[in-house]
C-alpha cells in the first residue's frame, strides 16, 4: 500500500485519540516561502494546543505520507509550485512514477481515510466554478465528499466559486452541510453568503454526535462542517466580490483553465487586496484548526454518550 503513517499518528489512531488531517496544497501553492512553512507549522501547533495530533498529508517519492515531519514540510515549502497538485485521477501516475505531490482536499480525504483519520481541517473546499453551466468546471472535492468517510471542517467553499450551485451539488450527493454556530453558509473571506446550511450546530458536542450517528449507521460519504471566519478578520462582502470579478476577468483573458484556476484566482485576489485576503485566509485556517480539534476531541471522548 502506497501510504506511510507517522508513528505518532499511528499510535494516536490505535489509542482512539483525535488526529487532524491537514492538506499540503496550501503549503506548495497557497503562499510564498517561508510564510507557507511558518503557517503550516503554526496550524500544527494550534491542533496540539487544543489536544489533538496533527497529520499534514502529502506525497513524497510516490508514497502518501499521513503525518509529515517538520523537515518534510520545510522541503514542501521550498519546492513550492514545482510540486504538482494531485487529485484522485493523478494518484496512480504519481505513485507509479514515485513523484512528489501536493494533496488537494480530495486527495487529502482519500489518504486520510486510508490511514484511518476521520477529521480533516482546511481553509475552503473546491466546488462549482462560476460559469460551470458552460465549462462543466466542477471540483473533484464534491465527488470525494460524496464517497469518502471523512469529516471536513472549513470556512465554506472558496468565495471565487458559485456557492449556490455548489450547495445544490452537495445536496444531490447527499452530503450534510452543517454550520458551526451559524445558520448561514460562510463564504470563506466573509462570514455570510445569504445561503442557508442544512443544519446549525450548537457546539462541538453537537457536531461530534452527528458524525458519530452517520458512521454508526454505516452511511458512507463525508460531512461538511462550515465554520465562519472570525469577525475581526472578515472582509467586506461587496469589496471582495468586486475583487473576485476583476480576477475572473483577467483569468478569462489569459485563458487559464482547469486546476490552474483556483491558485491563479487566490493569488490575484491577494495581489489586488494588498495581501489582506491572504491574511484572512491564514486566520480562517487557524480558526478551523481550533474548532476542528475540539470537535474531534468530543468524538473520541471515552465517556461519550454516557453522561
Amino acid at each position: 500500500m502506497n501510504i506511510r503513517l507517522k508513528p505518532e499518528v499511528e499510535q494516536a489512531i490505535r489509542e482512539g485519540r483525535p488526529v487532524i488531517a491537514l492538506e499540503s496544497t496550501i503549503i506548495s501553492h497557497g503562499m510564498p516561502y517561508p510564510q507557507n512553512v511558518e503557517t503550516a507549522l503554526q496550524v500544527e501547533k494550534i491542533v496540539r494546543d487544543h489536544g489533538g495530533v496533527p497529520a499534514t498529508i502529502g506525497i513524497i517519492d510516490g508514497v502518501g505520507v499521513v503525518g509529515m515531519s517538520e523537515e518534510e514540510i520545510e522541503e514542501f515549502g521550498r519546492r513550492g509550485q514545482s510540486i504538482p497538485k494531485v487529485s484522485r485521477r493523478d494518484l496512480p501516475v504519481i505513485f507509479a512514477e514515485k513523484s512528489w505531490g501536493a494533496t488537494t482536499v480530495a486527495t487529502t480525504m482519500i489518504l486520510a481515510a486510508k490511514g484511518g483519520v476521520e477529521f480533516f481541517v482546511t481553509g475552503g473546499i473546491g466546488g462549482v466554478h462560476r460559469g460551470a453551466e458552460l465549462t462543466f468546471d466542477v471540483s473533484a472535492d464534491l465527488e470525494e465528499l460524496a464517497r469518502t468517510n471523512v469529516t471536513v471542517i472549513c470556512a465554506g467553499a472558496k468565495a471565487i466559486l458559485d456557492l449556490e450551485k455548489t450547495l445544490e451539488v452537495l445536496e444531490t450527493k447527499g452530503v450534510p452541510v452543517l454550520g458551526y454556530q451559524t445558520e448561514e453558509l460562510p463564504a470563506f473571506y466573509t462570514r455570510t453568503s445569504g445561503l442557508k446550511v442544512d443544519y446549525a450546530l450548537k457546539d462541538a458536542a453537537d457536531a461530534a454526535a452527528i458524525v458519530r450517528a452517520k458512521r454508526e449507521f454505516g452511511l458512507d460519504g463525508g460531512i461538511l462542517i462550515t465554520n465562519p471566519i472570525p469577525e475581526e478578520y472578515s472582509m467586506d462582502p461587496e469589496e471582495i466580490n468586486r475583487v473576485i470579478e476583476e480576477a475572473l476577468e483577467e483569468m478569462d483573458k489569459k485563458g487559464i483553465k482547469g486546476k490552474e484556476c483556483t491558485p491563479f484566482l487566490l493569488a490575484k485576489v491577494a495581489e489586488i487586496t494588498g495581501g489582506e485576503s491572504l491574511n484572512s485566509n491564514i486566520r480562517l485556517v487557524f480558526n478551523n484548526a481550533a474548532v476542528g480539534t475540539e470537535i474531534a476531541k468530543e468524538y473520541f471522548r471515552k465517556d461519550y454518550g454516557r453522561e
